[in-house]
């Protein structure tokens, strides 16, 4: 079996298993989704979560961000992990979105990137999230499974990201990285994977390759 083919077979398998996917990242806007999926390296989304559900009711908009102290941001983002650098990057992106954006998230890419703290990762989430552009998000768990079906030998995010656009249709980008990231969760976990219970065991080079 060529990869396209196991890889069309995956994907079929994995939108039957979870046929209905989202962030959990919980947010109402673009910018809150932002600023969740910055807060979200190196931190679970439910800690992510418990921590947005106060600092949102405190600072909201770009403006609230732009305008508070980076200690003021720091102490409500510190159980996040990394909380002066996260601090620096929202406080310092929010001041480009006024900037250059006038206070809105860009629906691209391009501009996406060029926030502090964002990298293609973030920048995919936003935009298939919050704006229904399609893009592959490479977190830990779509690095960890393409690498164990066979998707891509890289370990690189950005080779990885890559390598799964040439295998998997655009319009199903970004719900193939959440269904990768459900997967990640409930089967095929980083220490032990639940192979046993696995729907893709005939498809997966990690189990077939095990001694």
């Amino acid at each position: 079996m060529n990869i396209k083919t196991r890889s069309d077979k995956i994907r079929k398998i994995l939108r039957m298993t979870f046929p209905n996917v989202k962030t959990q990242l919980k947010h109402s806007d673009p910018f809150e989704l932002l600023v969740a999926t910055m807060l979200s390296a190196q931190c679970t989304d439910k800690q992510v979560n418990s921590v947005t559900k106060e600092l949102f009711k405190k600072l909201k908009t770009p403006y609230d961000f732009a305008n508070a102290s980076n200690k003021t941001i720091e102490e409500l983002i510190r159980p996040t992990g990394f909380f002066r650098n996260k601090a620096k990057n929202i406080k310092n992106s929010s001041r480009i979105l006024i900037e250059k954006h006038k206070g809105n998230v860009p629906d691209s890419l391009d501009e996406l990137i060029k926030l502090p703290g964002v990298g293609r990762k973030t920048a995919n989430v936003v935009l298939g999230s919050a704006f229904g552009i399609p893009g592959i998000a490479v977190d830990t768990h779509v690095a960890r499974i393409s690498k164990r079906l066979g998707l891509t030998e890289n370990i690189d995010p950005v080779k990885i990201e890559f390598d799964l656009m040439k295998l998997i249709p655009k319009k199903d980008w970004s719900d193939f990285s959440l269904q990768l990231v459900y997967f990640g969760r409930a089967v095929c976990k980083a220490r032990k994977p639940s192979c046993k219970v696995c729907p893709l065991t005939d498809k997966c080079q990690y189990f077939t390759s095990a001694p």
